[in-house]
């Protein structure tokens, strides 16, 4: 099951040097204007094409918009063979719209 993890859980993560594996599901055009910072993009709409071609982690965070197409994503995710029984897949509640933190850009 796809978990919800609140953006300031995800940014005490990130502080805290947590092996988080941050991922984000906007255009490329939207990810280049600002993200959460150390995510990589892998649009929604390649999620599925691309799937097998990324290293993932332990603990995967998706971050979309506004925390909907995530959760798809998640559930894409976690159904992928490719994935361990042990990684935890979670969509950040509210997506980047409730992100009040520090942004990278490109």
């Amino acid at each position: 099951m796809v978990e919800e993890l609140s953006p300031a859980r995800l940014q005490e993560k990130l502080e805290d040097g947590a092996d988080v594996q941050v991922v984000d599901t906007r255009s490329a055009r939207q990810f280049a204007a600002g993200h959460v910072p150390g995510a990589e993009n892998v649009p929604y709409g390649e999620l599925a094409g691309r799937i097998d071609q990324v290293e993932w982690g332990e603990e995967v965070v998706l971050v979309c918009q506004e925390g909907i197409s995530s959760v798809q994503a998640g559930r894409l995710l976690e159904s992928y063979e490719g994935i361990d029984d042990d990684t935890t897949v979670a969509s950040l509640a509210g997506g980047y719209d409730a992100w009040e933190f520090d942004l990278e850009t490109e």
